[in-house]
């Protein structure tokens, strides 16, 4: 295996170290924070979450990854939500969060899906307080008076809004549009309206912190909506492409101890893959093809070299890795997706 420390290249600004414990020890830490972090919002405490819990880790640093990255930050520090938008397993989550992580401020996480209505954006009424009131100013006369008080309780979008925090949108797009009206006010006059709370409080001025971080699908992927032209024209719109071979082997040898060769074979298949398959083959593929072809490398021929796998092996481990993109159709469809992986290969 090639000597790791040899390598001129960054992770999170650091270049690796061949102790790969010292990154697990990172790793180990940041989830501690994460599943601290997940676990106050479970208990109903704020969604905000300190930057370094939100940054991710292993972050590969290369100039296109850091020239995409400067560009979001800068539409940010001019006060325009950004858009992320490509094609799955791209990294758009990843440049978000560590765009976010890199202002300083807090973060607020939203993962979209069909059951995101306005109230899971802004917030809602959760039960009501009832008590009651007993009144004896007049002597000898009891009077008791039952008062019920409704509880409301803010939701991400709400918390980010009045703390001027980063709110991190993943799957913009597989929201129903018609929950996100709410979000024209907010970036076009400054103010969040909170449909349901009543009072003087019905609205909550934006903070002048308060930015926004939306990614999302290419729209001819299954579950994506499309959004309406009024608040997509609020938006800066940064297309994420599937990054250089370079910048694909730095990604997977962050995740896997494996070596440059064996790393150069899974990353050169993968992008093989994905000109030759009609199924969507992003750089998540191919770490998690490395994952498995760690734990099966044993399967290798007697006296392969470094980056020489066995062919059969390779597709066995690529066909587990692909497969669930086209769960629910026919075998045929099956056979015929391993016949173009093995050809492939």
């Amino acid at each position: 295996m090639a000597d790791d420390s040899s390598r001129k290249r960054k992770v999170r600004g650091r270049k690796i170290r061949s102790d790969r414990s010292g990154k697990e020890g990172r790793r180990a830490k940041k989830e501690l924070a994460r599943k601290a972090s997940k676990a106050r919002s479970q208990n109903g405490d704020s969604p905000l979450s300190d930057p370094e819990e939100v940054e991710p880790e292993p972050f590969v640093e290369t100039d296109a990854v850091t020239s995409v990255r400067n560009r979001i930050t800068g539409w940010l520090r001019a006060d325009q939500p950004v858009h992320l938008i490509g094609p799955t397993g791209c990294g758009k989550t990843a440049l978000a969060l560590s765009a976010a992580a890199e202002r300083g401020r807090p973060v607020v996480w939203l993962n979209g899906d069909e059951a995101v209505d306005t109230a899971a954006l802004v917030g809602d009424h959760a039960g009501g307080e009832r008590y009651k009131e007993d009144d004896r100013f007049v002597s000898g006369v009891s009077k008791q008076t039952e008062i019920v008080r409704e509880r409301w309780v803010d939701n991400p979008l709400s918390v980010a809004v009045r703390e001027g925090a980063t709110l991190v949108y993943n799957e913009f797009s597989r929201s129903d549009p018609s929950a996100h009206n709410v979000l024209l006010s907010v970036f076009e006059e400054g103010v969040l309206e909170r449909p349901g709370k009543r009072g003087e409080d019905r609205s909550i001025d934006v903070h002048p912190e308060f930015r926004a971080i939306v990614t999302s699908n290419d729209v001819e992927y299954a579950g994506v909506h499309e959004q309406q032209d009024a608040l997509l024209d609020r938006f800066v719109g940064v297309h994420v492409d599937y990054h250089d071979e370079t910048t694909e082997r730095e990604i997977v040898d962050s995740h896997v101890d494996l070596s440059e060769a064996d790393v150069e074979t899974i990353v050169k298949t993968t992008r093989t893959l994905r000109e030759d398959l009609e199924v969507v083959v992003g750089t998540r593929a191919a770490i998690t093809a490395a994952k498995g072809l760690a734990v099966f490398e044993d399967a290798r021929q007697n006296g392969a070299a470094d980056g020489e796998f066995d062919d059969d092996l390779l597709t066995d481990v690529f066909m587990d890795v692909l497969a669930p993109k086209i769960a629910g159709e026919g075998p045929d469809d099956i056979e015929a997706l391993r016949t173009q992986i093995a050809e492939s290969v």
